[in-house]
């Protein structure tokens, strides 16, 4: 039991640590090709960055703000489980985009064009940069609040999926830039922008809508079975199996579950039970509780 236990403090502590370094290198990505350029990315960033370039007031605070007001409400709906991890990230953004901006800044202030007058190139490379440290905050389950907090809170009153409501937010933010400088060659990079990242974020992690199916044969299945209830809360159905071979009886558990849970899971069958017998299939489409409802 103690294994256990300090097997998922390490778990929950390298989760800390990564999602600070997908944090500092979306900060990086951000100050270093965005901002110089003038490009709008999606999410709360982006609004941070039209309230810089509408009136130079600093992004870290804005951002600040606008997640503050978001989670204030999110904990009131929600829950405060459901942002745990989503408030460290935000004190990481808020910190590391002052801190970046700081040291990459010349001697006047402004931010370097890294690439020159190469503006595509800059928002390309902008563009990978996030799409990857959104990924590796993702995969460590966290989040970098704000539309993800109003998409969630949408998601739990009207049938609308969190990726849609997410889609359609960076659409409006991105298009609001035409605001600001009433240039469409801006607004159309920001839609570039956006489409890199993602493709690059979905590349490298499964998207969150997709499912998958765990196959899991140990002697200690009360104990994972009660494990994966309480950590993950996913449910967990038990079938009574024989071994054709041996002729013994044996529980075998399925479980459904976001992809993005995977690596939770096996973390967890791992420390209760190494030799546990696992498969795990790719699920086309999962209707019901806890997943996606029924299209008519």
């Amino acid at each position: 039991m103690k294994n256990i236990k300090l097997g998922w403090i390490i778990d929950e502590v390298k989760d800390y640590v990564f999602i600070a370094l997908g944090c500092l290198f979306y900060c990086i990505g951000f100050c270093t090709f965005m901002l110089p350029y003038e490009f709008t990315p999606g999410g709360m960033t982006g609004v941070s960055a039209i309230i810089f370039y509408a009136t130079g007031f600093p992004t870290q605070y804005s951002y600040f703000i606008i997640n503050a007001i978001l989670l204030a409400i999110g904990l009131k709906i929600l829950g405060f489980k459901f942002f745990a991890k989503t408030i460290y990230a935000t004190m990481c953004i808020t910190l590391f985009l002052g801190l970046v901006q700081q040291v990459i800044a010349q001697p006047d202030g402004t931010l370097p064009k890294v690439v020159g007058d190469q503006s595509f190139m800059a928002a390309v490379i902008g563009a990978c940069i996030e799409g990857a440290a959104l990924a590796l905050v993702f995969l460590n389950n966290g989040s970098t609040g704000g539309t993800d907090i109003i998409a969630a809170i949408v998601n739990k009153y009207r049938n609308f999926s969190m990726g849609r409501v997410l889609m359609w937010l960076d659409f409006i933010i991105v298009s609001t830039s035409f605001l600001v400088f009433h240039d469409w060659n801006k607004v159309v990079t920001g839609y570039v922008i956006l489409i890199i990242s993602m493709v690059l974020l979905d590349y490298t992690m499964t998207s969150a809508t997709q499912s998958v199916q765990f196959t899991i044969i140990s002697d200690r299945h009360e104990e994972i079975a009660q494990k994966i209830g309480e950590v993950v809360r996913r449910g967990v159905t038990v079938l009574y199996g024989e071994g054709w071979y041996s002729k013994q009886e044996r529980r075998v558990l399925i479980v459904m579950a976001r992809r993005r849970e995977s690596q939770e899971i096996f973390r967890l069958i791992k420390r209760i039970d190494n030799n546990a017998f696992v498969t795990m299939t790719k699920v086309v489409g999962v209707y019901g509780e806890g997943f996606d409802h029924i299209k008519t």
